[in-house]
């Protein structure tokens, strides 16, 4: 095959005051907050009403109502199942080239008539101010399409080096014999697109269910995907409960591979599940996941303050710090902690907080009030803890919506329960170290989390650096030097960790894509033997 198609990263665009883009999508955003839609389950290309609803709403707005969604239980997960496999037939025998223009297609529409309404959705559905949807929902999203498919071309040249005169060897990249489960979180509108549509493209069929706090945004996207002409039953539409759908699916012998990202606890039990009954399936299923984090700041008395602090709010504060990379524990030297502490608090109060149709406001809401009540549970622990106290923020509201101040915590103890629990909020704790302790303040990084997601070393000696990077090699899956922990760009730093983050089977690479296919090795004879006796069975 050869390969017609390179790929380059999509440019974000700066909405910034005047913009024809910043227009736009404003009045997207008030055209698609002023409708209620109803969405359904989608099986075989057939929306089906349950009667059994949820609603989609307004995180900042908790009481506005964007759309109802019909939820799916058992009798829709077997019939998604079975229509999956009728379906696989055809697909999984459908040409890569055939499978690789649909999602370029989606590409294609994304970057333009979609654009707004997927930036939108995600910032109605998830409170993402415009950038940070921008860079999710729109320019991830794109890159995942278009670098995948330029991934999976590459795979599929990827053949033997060696056919001795008579023979040709070659390999197959087939699709796993079986369905797979695509279970996506609420916070990334592109890991929300990229769990069923990479394994899709490799010619898997699919049964994905989306996160229940964020259904719109991915209702839209699977219609996107009709649109760039994804024939029915290859993905199947699912929303509602993860028990109520995930038990029959995992109990089902054609299950052929989960493609996971959220909680640590659920990725357990997941894998619990298929393991106690790996004798019921047709073949073993691939178990892909990411989770959790509790990424980390390590700072070297040579760091650039301004640096520091910027990577610092924007690592920690993002989307509400509602990222599995987020900067959550942070480790400064005592030898600048005044001037890291003045720039920090003096860059924090210029912070606006309120709904993303506000373009001047940096935080918006958390997901939903469950998310709420845990993060406030943390920042509340804090204030009664004699090993803690509350640097900035700590204040929080939920009357109209799930707003919570950008926190800070400052604590003496490197064991405090902030610096070890995954919080998912803006919530960061700071541990002041003595520079002198160096080489013990690199091994509390690396053994206090059971989480290796991501984390960055910032300074400026390199010999200090070096070894840092050297030491916290199994710390973080993605690992930044004078950067921030977040922000991987597909094709450039492919995402995931391993520890208790995940299976780091990198989503934005080939490394991902290649767990999706099972190959088959050919091997084709020309002059095929007629004698079983060998040479050396002659006699002397």
């Amino acid at each position: 095959m050869n390969i017609s198609h390179k790929s380059v990263n999509e440019p974000v665009k700066s909405y910034e005051p005047g913009s024809s883009e910043r227009k736009s999508l404003k009045s997207k955003y008030d055209e698609m907050a002023s409708q209620v839609i109803e969405i359904p389950i989608i099986i075989g290309g057939k929306n089906i009403k349950t009667n059994k609803t949820e609603t989609c709403v307004m995180p900042h707005d908790h009481q506005h109502t964007l759309a109802t969604y019909h939820k799916a239980e058992k009798d829709q997960a077997l019939q998604a199942i079975d229509i999956a496999m009728e379906t696989w037939e055809i697909w999984s025998n459908t040409s890569l080239s055939d499978r690789v223009n649909i999602f370029r297609k989606a590409a294609e529409l994304l970057q333009g008539p979609w654009r707004d309404t997927i930036n939108a959705a995600t910032m109605l559905n998830q409170s993402k101010n415009a950038y940070q949807a921008e860079i999710d929902s729109a320019c991830e999203l794109i890159d995942f399409f278009n670098f995948n498919t330029e991934f999976a071309e590459n795979i599929y040249n990827n053949q033997p080096l060696i056919s001795p005169e008579g023979t040709k060897n070659h390999l197959e990249y087939r699709a796993l014999e079986g369905f797979v489960f695509a279970i996506t979180p609420f916070n990334f509108t592109s890991i929300a697109g990229n769990l069923p549509t990479a394994p899709a493209l490799m010619g898997n069929v699919i049964l994905w269910k989306p996160a229940s706090s964020a259904v719109l945004p991915c209702y839209y996207l699977m219609k996107m995907l009709e649109e760039a002409g994804l024939p029915p039953g290859v993905i199947n539409f699912l929303p509602g409960s993860g028990s109520e759908i995930g038990k029959p699916v995992l109990c089902n012998s054609n299950l052929a591979g989960v493609h996971f990202t959220g909680s640590t606890k659920t990725f357990q039990h997941i894998w619990k599940t298929i393991g106690t009954q790996i004798d019921q399936y047709k073949t073993y299923p691939r178990i892909v996941g990411e989770t959790g984090g509790k990424d980390f700041c390590l700072a070297h008395e040579t760091a650039d303050i301004d640096e520091l602090v910027t990577a610092m709010i924007r690592g920690a504060f993002e989307f509400q710090g509602q990222k599995c990379s987020a900067m959550s524990r942070a480790y400064i030297p005592s030898t600048i902690w005044n001037k890291v502490k003045e720039k920090y608090l003096n860059e924090l109060k210029t912070i606006k907080i309120g709904s993303p149709r506000n373009f001047s406001n940096f935080i918006n809401a958390v997901i939903d009030k469950p998310a709420f009540d845990s993060i406030v549970s943390y920042i509340e622990f804090a204030k009664k803890s004699k090993d803690a106290s509350i640097l900035s923020g700590g204040g929080y509201d939920d009357s109209k919506g799930y707003f919570i101040q950008p926190t800070t915590i400052l604590t003496t103890d490197p064991h405090f329960k902030t610096m070890e629990k995954e919080i998912f909020g803006p919530v960061l704790t700071i541990y002041i170290y003595n520079p002198k302790n160096w080489d013990h303040v690199i091994n509390l990084v690396n053994s206090t989390s059971p989480y290796a997601l991501t984390g960055c070393i910032m300074g400026y000696e390199k010999k200090a650096m070096d070894e840092a990077k050297n030491r916290l090699i199994h710390s973080a899956g993605n690992f930044y030097i004078n950067d921030k922990p977040t922000g991987a760009v597909v094709g450039q730093q492919p995402f995931g960790g391993s520890r208790a983050s995940g299976t780091n089977d990198k989503a934005g690479s080939d490394l991902n894509l290649q767990r999706w296919v099972s190959v088959r090795t050919v091997k084709e004879t020309f002059d095929t033997p007629i004698d079983y006796r060998y040479p050396f069975l002659q006699d002397d």
